[in-house]
Parts: C-alpha cells; structure tokens; sequence
C-alpha cells in the first residue's frame, strides 16, 4: 500500500482528508451530496411537524417514518446485489431526479395548502422506496472516485456527510419552521436535490470494470452476501449491535415533534431546541472522530458509544424542566453519531471487496428499515405508557445490547481492525 507523508496512516487524519478531497470527483460529490443531505433532513423533520399539526398522533409519527425507512428493509439486499451487475452512476443519477420530484410536488401542495396526512404518506412511500438503490449506489460510487490510499478518508467523509446532516438538517428545519412554516423546509429540499444532481452530471466517472457473467441468480448472490456477513466474526457483531440500537434508541428523532408538543409544551420553538441539541452533540461527535483519525480502538469507542448512549438516553426521558433536559439530547446525538460512523468504517473497512456492495446494502437496511419498525413500534406504545416511558424503555435494552456486546470486544476488533478485508 502507498505510504502518506508525514508518517500518517492511509486514509486516516486530516491529511486524508485533505487528500481525498482534492480528487476532482470525489470533491464534486461530496459538495453536492452534503447540502442534499441536511435539507433532506430538513424535510423529514418539516413532514414529522405537519404530521403532528395534522393528527397529534404519536402512532401517525411512527406510520410516515415506517412508510419511508421500512422499504430499504425489503429492497436493500436486492439493490445491493444488482448495482453490483450494472454502472452504479445510471441509478445513482435516476435515483436523484426521482428525489428532486418528490420534493417539488411536495413543496408545491404545501404552497397550495393541499397537503393531508394521506398525501404526506404517498410521498413518504415513494422516497422510501427510491432510497435503497440511491444508498446501493452511493457505497458503490465511493472507491471509483480516489485511489485505494485515500480510500479510508472518502469512506469516513461520506459516512461524517451523512451523519451530521441527521441532526444539523432537523436542526434547520427547526428554525425555517418557526419562521416561515413548513412549507419553506419543503422548498429547501427541492434546491438540495438540484444541486446534488447538477454535481453528478459534472463528474466524470469511468464505469466499474464488470464481472464475469455468472449463473448465480439475483437472490443467490444476496443470500451469498447474507452467508458471509453472518460468518464473519466482526462484522455479525456490529450489526446485530446496530439492529438493537436502530430499534431502540434511533427512532427517537421521528418522536422528538411529540416531546416538543405534549411533553414540554413548546411547540414549534422547543422543537427547533430539541433537533438543535442533538445537532450540536452530532457534529461534535463527527468532528472528534475526524480529528482522532486512526483505526485502532475504534471497535471499543463504537461499542462504548451504546454505553453512553443508553445513559443519555435514559436521563433525557427523566428531566421535567425542559433546559436541563436539553444537554442529555446532547449527548444523545454524540453518542449516536460515533455508533454510526464508527459501524460503518470498521465494515468498510474491514469487508472484501467482492462484498462490498452486498454488505453495505445489508448495513443500509439496518441503518434505514429498522428505525422505521422502531418509529412504528415505539409510536404505537407511547399511546398507552407515554413518551417518556416508551423511550425509557428504548434506553433499558440500549444498555442490556451494550452488556452483550462488551463481552465479545477483543474478538471483534481482532477481526475489524487487525485482519483487514478479506
């Protein structure tokens, strides 16, 4: 492997990443994918909001959120394996355009004061179901766009761009709401997505070389992606991890309007607040992950991160007083994002690259559908036991998932960190 300069690790450290970012399509996609990203945040925040303004049903939150993570539960395995087959730049491309429709017709029935919560889980189910194949291609994209040494630093660029953008998007969404309306984070998106796709046609990216044409069906080479993520002893952990936590603790985000509204009694302002925090603590978390910027040790921050997160959680759904209550959403978003972006490198990284795709569609159907049957599930109990209570619970199996996994750390990180891809 090529060596960097100044004894830094390949792909690791802000050398990396300045290094990653000076290839010309690599720079393109980023800078497009990272405004895409927040204002797509932007409008699923705006969609919980009007979605509570609409019914202030806690079950309604988990319905639209099911409607539009749940697909990448049943479409990602397919995904994976067929942007395998063809140039990962047609679906990438399509995937877009599709996304920046969506988002006009959505912004423009928000204009004429026609959108219902039948309207709002239509387009939910069309963004779901487009989402799989846009994330496939993503995963796939990535190691077309820098040489094998700056690598590392693309995936964690990528993986930071879209993490952040989960909290610094609701964020946003916060503040234009209170200001402007929903409609105004609707119209946000639109110009997101314009951007993105204007980004991708500049790129120059040649087609990945093909494989040779194998009789293997579509479902057998998901099912061959299936058996070698189950056999291999570093990447099953993290995403059984990444199943409690997504299940448990994620959903969180979709529930925030109901706390704001029934909870804290704040409104459209306390929501701004919430998203804020979480923001806050997720940038953080990015950037201190950036700036530490090796491998070693990232199996045991990634594990440890359940760990904090369980504890936040849990004395987040506790406070009454609202400002007291906001430092622990904080921390909440720190602990969320390391978890995220830790999972995603140490797969990465760690993966064959015959794999790659297959995997990462497995990892996109944890990250993406089990949210969703979390939102529902969670949403359906906080009608009966409360807010708090329900989440409270989430924080409960946070920690037991914690437990589980402390115990197998050592045979995990031999596997992530040490053996490499395989």
């Amino acid at each position: 492997m090529t060596q960097s300069p100044r004894g830094e690790a390949p792909g690791f450290g802000l050398g990396g990443v300045r290094r990653a970012l000076r290839h010309r399509n690599h720079f393109l996609f980023s800078a497009g994918m990272a405004p895409s990203l927040i204002t797509l945040w932007m409008q699923r925040l705006a969609v919980g909001w009007l979605t509570w303004e609409l019914t202030h049903s806690p079950a309604w939150l988990g319905i639209i959120a099911f409607a539009d993570l749940f697909p990448a539960v049943v479409l990602s395995p397919l995904a994976g394996a067929l942007i395998d087959r063809v140039d990962p730049m047609r679906p990438m491309i399509l995937s877009q355009a599709v996304f920046l429709v969506q988002a006009l017709i959505l912004a423009v029935l928000s204009f004429a004061g026609l959108l219902t919560i039948e309207s709002l889980l239509a387009l939910a189910i069309v963004l779901g179901l487009t989402h799989p194949f846009n994330t496939a291609s993503r995963h796939t994209i990535l190691p077309s766009l820098v040489p094998r040494e700056d690598l590392s630093a693309a995936i964690a660029i990528n993986s930071s761009l879209y993490n952040v953008a989960r909290f610094i998007g609701p964020a946003a969404a916060g503040a234009v709401i209170v200001t402007g309306g929903v409609t105004w984070a609707f119209a946000c998106n639109v110009l997101g997505y314009l951007v993105f796709l204007l980004a991708l046609f500049r790129m120059d990216v040649a087609p990945p070389e093909r494989r040779p044409r194998s009789e293997t069906t579509l479902f057998g080479e998901v099912a061959e992606g299936w058996r070698y993520t189950v056999a291999h002893p570093g990447i099953r952990p993290v995403l059984v991890l990444l199943v409690i936590t997504a299940v448990v603790s994620r959903p969180v985000v979709d529930l925030l309007p109901g706390f704001a509204g029934d909870v804290f009694h704040r409104g459209a302002g306390g929501l701004a607040w919430l998203t804020a925090a979480m923001g806050l603590g997720a940038m953080l978390g990015a950037l201190w992950l950036a700036l530490r910027g090796v491998l070693a040790g990232l199996t045991t921050i990634t594990v440890s991160a359940v760990l904090v997160l369980a504890l936040a959680l849990g004395a987040f759904t506790a406070m009454d007083h609202f400002f007291l209550a906001l430092p622990f959403l904080a921390i909440s978003g720190f602990a969320m994002v390391v978890n995220g972006i830790g999972s995603q490198t140490l797969i990465q990284s760690s993966v064959a690259p015959a794999m790659r795709g297959r995997v990462m569609s497995l990892y996109t159907l944890i990250y993406r559908g089990m949210p969703a049957l979390g939102a529902v599930v969670m949403g359906w109990l906080a009608e009966g036991l409360g807010l708090p209570a329900t989440l409270g619970g989430g924080a409960v199996l946070c920690l037991i998932a914690w437990g589980w996994a402390a115990r197998r750390r050592r045979g995990m990180a031999v596997a992530l960190e040490e053996k490499g891809a395989d």
